[in-house]
């Protein structure tokens, strides 16, 4: 009896804080109590809007949003003034863009950071979301509806479309993902989200994983090794050599064989080191700086011809042929 006693002495002030009477029962206080987790209904919902509205309205109730049973969604908290705001004085005005101050986050006026708070009352968090403060995309002014449509389909959620979305600002990566050699993005077989998360990350370039090579090794998984006798450039950093986006040179190479090897390495020829700042004491150097014309090694050739292993290779010979020059 002290149990319920008490019970009910917190239900009556309880709902005597909340402008309630004190009289009110306790089976409809531990309601309320129970339903105030979101934001209560301040205004005029669906019904009221889908005069004006009922292409927005149809597709917010078939939408993740319009679902009851979402716990977490608008149609449980708020319905429309959830991220509108009370309509109450815009619906006694008959309506108009802004009129009783209706907000609309995706309307061109309102601040990038008003809108995207609008969002992350809800979508806030989350292992894909906790880097958004800070990220790239929040510190240029991107909003939430920059990308994302919330009363029509969003082509951000499909991976044909979504790209249409990422192009209209990155225009540079629209050109290249039609060059000859890309990943098939176009098909819709790779969507950008896939390497990057926009929402922020600790990688550069928004990448998902930790590194541009954790993020490469998600597919490219035979790249990672370990190798007995490692490239330095696959382990650092994939786009050293490669443009993921697409390039005109075969394997999305940014510059075909050999030209782009010689970025690093110097070219066989007369008394030539192999790698820069390198010495000819080795005798191992001596038997490959033949003299030769470098024009046998840029006319129609790639060094691919013959050091096959350029990502890591296992061959345990220390003399011929000889390993760390990457050969089968």
């Amino acid at each position: 009896m002290k149990t319920s006693g008490r019970l009910s002495a917190l239900c009556a002030y309880v709902a005597s804080l909340a402008g309630y009477a004190p009289a009110i029962g306790i089976g409809a206080t531990l309601l309320l109590l129970g339903g105030s987790g979101g934001a209560i209904a301040a205004g005029p919902g669906p019904d009221a809007c889908k005069d004006c509205h009922a292409d927005a309205v149809a597709y917010y109730a078939g939408s993740v949003h319009g679902q009851k049973g979402n716990l977490k969604g608008p149609a449980a908290a708020g319905e429309c003034s959830t991220c509108h705001g009370d309509a109450t004085a815009h619906v006694k005005a008959g309506g108009g863009r802004g009129v009783g101050g209706i907000k609309n986050p995706g309307s061109k006026t309102m601040a990038p950071d008003d809108k995207n708070a609008t969002c992350l009352s809800c979508h806030a968090g989350g292992s894909k979301r906790m880097h958004w403060e800070g990220s790239t995309h929040q510190a240029r002014g991107t909003a939430c509806t920059s990308c994302h449509t919330m009363h029509s389909t969003d082509k951000v959620l499909t991976k044909l479309t979504q790209p249409e979305v990422c192009f209209t600002c990155h225009k540079q990566q629209r050109a290249e993902v039609n060059r000859t050699f890309r990943h098939p993005i176009v098909e819709g077989k790779v969507a950008c989200s896939d390497c990057h998360n926009p929402h922020g990350s600790i990688a550069r370039a928004l990448m998902k994983r930790d590194s541009v090579v954790d993020t490469c090794y998600q597919c490219h998984a035979e790249k990672r090794g370990p190798f007995v006798h490692s490239h330095d450039p696959v382990n650092e950093d994939c786009t050293l050599c490669h443009n993921p986006h697409g390039t005109v040179a075969d394997s999305m190479l940014k510059v075909r064989p050999p030209f782009l090897c010689h970025q690093c390495h110097t070219p066989h020829g007369g008394q030539i080191a192999q790698l820069r700042g390198q010495g000819q004491s080795s005798a191992l150097l001596s038997a490959t700086t033949s003299g030769k014309n470098g024009i046998n090694y840029t006319q129609g050739r790639g060094c691919l011809n013959c050091h096959t292993q350029v990502h890591g290779g296992n061959n345990p010979s220390f003399t011929n042929p000889t390993p760390q020059f990457m050969l089968r």
